[in-house]
């Protein structure tokens, strides 16, 4: 008899471990894709490691999916390896600065309506492999204010489009374009083509990195 009550014991613990086991929420995987802002930032105080110390490492699990040079074709081609297959909960979709800035010296930029098409056809694969996504507009290609930029025209024309796929699509909207241009006027007083939010007008300083971070934290939580 006592064995038999030792045994029902045993079961009984070990049923309530497996249940609160079940129970426990597993992290929620989340993946940037994008070029080389995103892979710099799981480097240093790049905005991925800051956004991992602003959240509770065990309910979230950033993983970084940024190559240097990458274009949307890039980001399309490689999806498989880098998203798809790692079965994220969501996915930040940040990239557009090389196709603007590699117009001006290679001529290898994308063009709009392609880059809306594979922008888009990036959603729908994402979406039918489960997850949730998040579209960011790019940021800038040098930071004077007030259009004064080389390319700003063709940066806002595809910020523009990335706000439309967003709605049309009805999905949530990370406009970091915007948040870098409201922080250029009120900082950038004495009208710097870098130094403010950027190293080099492209790649983010601390501040950048930040300011990317602080704007994508509301879609995390």
């Amino acid at each position: 008899m006592r064995n038999l009550n030792k045994l029902s014991f045993f079961l009984v613990v070990f049923s309530i471990l497996i249940v609160n086991i079940a129970m426990q929420k597993k992290a929620k995987r989340v993946i940037f894709f994008g070029d080389s802002i995103t892979q710099a930032g799981v480097q240093g105080n790049g905005y991925i490691n800051l956004l991992k110390k602003m959240l509770d490492v065990t309910k979230h699990e950033l993983i970084g999916a940024g190559i240097g040079g990458n274009k949307i074709y890039d980001l399309y081609l490689r999806m498989e390896d880098d998203v798809l297959n790692k079965k994220p909960d969501l996915v930040f979709i940040y990239v557009g600065i090389n196709d603007v800035w590699h117009k001006l010296g290679a001529k290898t930029g994308t063009d709009y309506d392609k880059y809306l098409k594979f922008y888009q056809a990036l959603i729908n694969k994402i979406q039918a492999n489960g997850s949730k996504v998040v579209l960011c507009t790019p940021t800038v290609i040098g930071e004077k204010k007030d259009g004064a930029n080389e390319v700003d025209g063709d940066l806002n024309k595809y910020a523009a489009g990335v706000r439309e796929l967003a709605a049309k699509n009805n999905l949530p909207l990370c406009d970091l374009r915007k948040a870098f241009m409201d922080y250029e006027v009120l900082n950038n007083i004495e009208d710097k083509e870098k130094g403010i939010l950027t190293t080099d007008k492209v790649h983010l300083n601390d501040a950048g990195n930040k300011l990317v971070a602080d704007t994508m934290l509301p879609f995390l939580k």
